[in-house]
């Protein structure tokens, strides 16, 4: 079976294509229609088919791998690791499920989720999808405002939150962030369900409103809570992109749609089974989280490995330590992560047994090639790109190593996964562009099951945000890629993230990947800014691996990485100024605050900083500027 047969099919003949891959999950009632798409650019995957994510991730499990490691909860923060087996996951998510029942959850109602990565945040989904619930898990320790609009938004029956979060052994108490959001909601839940780890010694409750989910546990304990079978398109969850200002845009996904793009990608992509290993290091609160920490390996009845906690902390060599030491098959990680990595000693990428290991996928942001190289020669293993979107939900653009596993382009994440109809075209004309010719990279309607069904409440705005950018009705990325002679496609960075030097449009990505290639740079952070003779100029704010150099070398090294830049991209890509800066300003999840560093470059207001994850890397980029560029 080839990749280029079975990508063929699900494009040509889409409803047996997906006929067979809904085979791959537990129907309540078979699907009647495999694809209703009378009303473009929505569509309806599977409809009339009932299902439960809750029932395909656990209870399916219980006769053949009751006994079986479903989750393993690690935290280097608490020093608790926490060993969950399918048949106590089916108590503790029923357990779970009693106690928001007797809260007055049922099946439509949204409950947002407030935790860091622990098995009580899975328990709380998974319970939650058994009742029909809409989860909605916001990112733990997000800014009190921003937790506020997702409220409003999403509306919740109830709060669930940790009374804490841990982040390099510093304590982040969530209550306080909590009681600020629900005191600015124009909606607050009537409850507050906080699972205390004991972090926060001084945790005030509100009477009425806060309960102990230690108390509820015990009264619910032993419950038994039926699933709730759902038509395939009703609602599973809301996940409200990051980085939007004024009314988040809240991705919505389905139910049976979602399922059958888990138990496909885990198959195909992921190579990983039933009774193997998958470790993703993402938040539960990100995208990645939702997909691949809880209901991919759970629906494949793979064992997930959930980690809270620095991948340098107690030492760089944490995270290879746990693959040796539970036998991970494949790890799912970012870019960034794995240049935080690159500043330590590469030995630490010997020290440990990864004889299971079979590949590392990284996702979240483009990876760039001294990266992919350094990681893939220090592992000895492969390492495999993928891109995706919150929108998506799964993989877009991939290799599918269980399959098919074509040659790996560093650069690129690779070929269109099933379903997917993208085409590169130019943003003005609307053709399509040539063979490693830039342009947007857009897709033909209908998306695949597994994307986003519409945004939260709010139809309009999904064909706006996403289907109004040209005359044909096409689903924007809003990406800049280019496709090579071999149909592989390398993603050059956002539209929006456009620099426009006398009338030459360049993408920061392009110029990044150029940077990068100089030995000296651990990592760089591209935008421009405003030039009275050019409308805009390049500038560099880059870390380097050394962090001894002096002023002598570091002139050297900035000047070294403007002359890269006219090498790769020519004189009128040339960076104005290069800053040697000690860290970035980026966000928990690891993205760099572009926006912000412009703001600062320009003299003008950073903007919102609540998800900035080291107030100190803001401050060094203000001390650059004022001290002056280190080249230009």
């Amino acid at each position: 079976m080839s990749y280029e047969s079975e990508y063929r099919r699900s494009i040509e003949q889409p409803e047996a294509f997906w006929a067979e891959q809904a085979k791959l999950i537990d129907w309540h009632k078979p699907p009647q229609t495999i694809l209703e798409y009378t009303n473009p650019p929505f569509r309806r995957w599977f409809a009339g088919g009932e299902t439960n994510l809750c029932h395909n991730a656990v209870d399916r499990h219980l006769a053949e791998r009751g006994d079986q490691a479903a989750i393993i909860a690690i935290s280097t923060e608490t020093n608790v690791t926490r060993e969950v087996t399918y048949r106590e996951l089916y108590r503790e998510v029923n357990t779970f499920a009693a106690v928001l029942s007797g809260l007055g959850v049922a099946r439509g109602e949204r409950v947002v989720i407030y935790m860091p990565n622990m098995a009580e945040a899975v328990f709380a989904v998974l319970a939650c999808a058994r009742l029909g619930a809409i989860h909605s898990v916001v990112f733990g320790g997000f800014a009190a405002h921003n937790l506020a609009v997702r409220i409003d938004d999403a509306k919740p029956k109830l709060l669930i939150c940790a009374d804490a979060g841990m982040r390099g052994g510093k304590v982040i108490a969530y209550k306080p962030l909590i009681d600020a959001a629900l005191a600015e909601a124009k909606f607050p839940p009537p409850h507050v369900l906080i699972v205390s780890r004991g972090l926060d010694p001084n945790l005030q409750r509100v009477r009425g409103r806060d309960l102990d989910y230690a108390d509820l546990r015990a009264r619910h304990a032993e419950s038994e809570v039926p699933c709730a079978w759902l038509e395939s398109n009703e609602p599973s969850y809301i996940l409200y992109t990051s980085g939007t200002t004024g009314k988040p845009k809240g991705v919505q996904r389905d139910v049976g749609g979602h399922a059958v793009a888990m138990a496909l990608s885990m198959r195909t992509i992921f190579d990983v089974g039933p009774g193997q290993v998958m470790f993703s290091t993402s938040d539960v609160g990100w995208a990645v989280g939702h997909s691949y920490n809880i209901y991919g390996p759970l629906i494949a009845g793979a064992t997930a490995l959930l980690y809270e906690g620095l991948p340098v902390n107690p030492d760089a060599g944490i995270w290879w330590q746990l693959c040796e030491k539970y036998g991970v098959r494949s790890m799912f990680s970012s870019p960034t992560a794995i240049r935080v990595l690159k500043k330590h000693d590469a030995a630490w990428l010997k020290k440990y047994d990864l004889s299971a290991l079979q590949y590392l996928f990284l996702a979240g942001e483009p990876l760039d090639e001294p990266t992919a190289q350094w990681i893939s020669q220090g592992l000895g293993k492969p390492v495999i790109d993928n891109y995706w979107q919150t929108e998506t939900g799964w993989p877009a653009i991939c290799l599918h190593a269980g399959l098919d596993l074509k040659p790996i382009k560093f650069g690129s994440p690779g070929l269109p996964n099933f379903g997917y109809k993208y085409r590169v075209i130019n943003e003005t004309t609307g053709l399509d562009a040539a063979a490693n010719e830039k342009g947007v990279l857009v897709a033909e309607p209908p998306l695949p099951p597994g994307c986003l069904t519409t945004i939260w409440d709010d139809d309009a705005r999904f064909i706006q945000s996403y289907f109004s950018h040209f005359k044909e009705l096409l689903y924007s990325s809003l990406d800049w890629a280019i496709r090579d002679d071999d149909g592989y496609t390398f993603i050059l960075g956002r539209t929006d993230d456009v620099i426009n030097v006398a009338g030459h449009r360049l993408g920061t990505r392009e110029i990044e990947e150029s940077v990068a290639t100089h030995a000296s740079v651990a990592e760089v952070a591209v935008i421009g800014v405003h030039d009275e003779l050019k409308g805009q100029v390049p500038i560099v704010f880059a870390t380097l691996k050394s962090s001894t150099a002096d002023a002598a070398a570091k002139h050297d090294a900035a000047s070294g990485m403007q002359q890269r830049v006219v090498e790769r991209l020519g004189s009128v890509a040339k960076p104005a100024r290069v800053y040697i800066v000690n860290a970035l300003p980026k966000t928990r999840s690891g993205k760099l605050l572009r926006r912000s560093l412009q703001a600062l470059a320009e003299s003008r207001d950073a903007g919102d900083l609540s998800t900035l994850d080291d107030p100190n890397a803001l401050e060094e980029i203000r001390s650059a500027l004022l001290r002056g560029p280190d080249f230009g």
